[in-house]
C-alpha cells in the first residue's frame, strides 16, 4: 500500500520529525549493504533499497525509541536492522511469487536471477543480525530474531494456505501477522526496549505495531477488490487472478452455498478462471456483505492501535503515529 499521495500526510509528518536520525539510518544501511568481494550484493541491494520505499518500519523504530525518551544511538542500529529484514524478505517474496515488478520498478529477480535474489536476501538477513549484536541487547536480539521466523514461517503457512477452501478467518489472521505485522510489532517493540521503557509502554507499542500491522494489510487486501477509490497502487483483482484467499473471499466462502462454493473451487482452488468470473466474485462478496465486514474489521484494528497508544508520553510524536494508523485505513473508510 502506498503512503505517499499528499505532502500532509502522516508519514510525511513522521519522516519530517525523523529526518536527522533517518540521515544516520541511510549512511548505516549503505555502509554495511558493502560487500568487499562480491560487487553483486550492494548492486541488487541498491536496487531494491532505493526504489523509492518510504522506509515506514524503521521510522517506526526511531519514533518508539524517541516517544520512550531514548538519546543513545542505538535505535539507528535498529531500524537500520528492521529494513534489512524488510528488504530480505521482499528479494525472496518476489522469487517465490515469480513477481516481475515491485515499486513500479524491475524486481531483482528479473533484471539478474532468482540465484542471485535469495542469496542477496540471506546476505541482508546476516547483516541484520551483526547490526542486533552491535547494541549489546539479548533482550532486542530475541524480539528480532523471533519476527524474522515468524516472518518465515507465516510465509510457509501462506503457501499451503493460500488456495485451500478450508482456510479461516484464524489462519488468515496468522498469516497477515506473519507476512505483515511481526515486523511492525517488533519495530515499534525494540523501540521501547532500548529506550528502557516502562513495561506497560513497551506492552503498547508492540499492541500498536501489531494492530497497525493488521490493519494495513487488511485494507490492502480490501482495496484489491476496489475498496472506496480507484487509487489502490496495483490492478483491481489482482489478488483474484494469483487464487490468494484474502478476507474478503475467506467470509463470502463461508457463507456460500453449494453452487457458490463450487465456484469458489474451481477460480481459487483449481484455477480454472474465465471471463466475467472477477465481476461474479464481486457480485457474491456483495451479496454477503464480506466487503462491508472487511472494512469494519480494519477498522476496528486501527482503532486498536490509537487505543494502545494512550499509554504513551502525550507529545507530537504520539500524535504522528495515532495519526498514521488512521492513515492506513483512510482509503476503505
Amino acid at each position: 500500500m502506498s503512503l505517499d499521495e499528499k505532502a500532509t500526510k502522516p508519514h510525511d509528518r513522521l519522516a519530517e520529525a525523523l529526518a536527522a536520525d533517518m540521515d544516520q539510518v541511510n549512511a548505516l544501511i549503505r555502509e554495511r549493504m558493502a560487500s568487499e568481494h562480491a560487487p553483486r550484493i550492494p548492486e541488487v541491494t541498491a536496487h531494491l533499497i532505493e526504489a523509492g520505499g518510504k522506509r515506514l518500519r524503521p521510522m517506526l523504530t526511531l519514533a518508539a525509541a524517541r516517544l520512550c525518551g531514548y538519546a543513545g544511538p542505538y535505535h539507528v542500529h535498529l531500524a537500520a536492522t528492521v529494513e534489512f529484514i524488510h528488504t530480505a524478505t521482499l528479494l525472496h517474496d518476489d522469487v517465490v511469487d515469480e513477481s516481475t515488478q515491485r515499486r513500479g520498478r524491475p524486481t531483482a529477480n528479473l533484471l539478474w536471477d532468482n540465484k542471485s535474489s535469495v542469496l542477496v536476501g540471506d546476505y541482508l538477513l546476516a547483516r541484520a543480525f551483526q547490526l542486533m549484536t552491535d547494541t549489546d541487547n539479548m533482550r532486542v536480539l530475541n524480539i528480532l530474531s523471533n519476527a524474522s521466523a515468524v516472518i518465515a514461517e507465516g510465509e510457509v503457512l501462506q503457501l499451503t494456505a493460500a488456495q485451500d477452501l478450508r482456510t479461516d478467518e484464524s489462519i488468515y489472521l496468522q498469516v497477515i501477522r506473519g507476512k505483515t505485522a511481526a515486523l511492525f510489532s517488533a519495530a515499534t517493540e525494540v523501540g521501547a526496549v532500548i529506550a528502557a521503557a516502562p513495561e506497560d509502554q513497551v506492552k503498547a507499542l508492540y499492541d500498536y505495531g501489531d494492530s497497525l500491522g493488521i490493519a494495513f494489510q487488511m485494507a490492502d487486501d480490501l482495496l484489491d477488490y476496489g475498496g472506496s477509490t480507484v487509487s489502490i497502487g496495483k490492478n483491481v483483482g489482482d489478488d483474484f487472478r494469483e487464487r490468494k484467499l484474502t478476507l474478503p473471499v475467506i467470509k463470502a466462502v463461508a457463507k456460500a452455498d453449494a453452487e457458490e462454493r463450487a465456484f469458489w473451487s474451481r477460480v481459487i482452488e483449481q484455477g480454472d478462471q474465465r471471463d466475467g468470473d472477477l465481476d461474479h466474485a464481486l457480485e457474491l462478496m456483495h451479496r454477503h456483505g464480506a466487503l462491508e465486514a472487511t472494512r469494519a474489521e480494519a477498522l476496528g484494528w486501527s482503532e486498536r492501535a490509537r487505543h494502545a497508544l494512550r499509554l504513551l508520553p502525550d507529545q507530537p510524536l504520539r500524535g504522528m503515529l495515532a495519526d498514521l494508523a488512521d492513515y492506513v485505513v483512510e482509503r476503505v473508510r
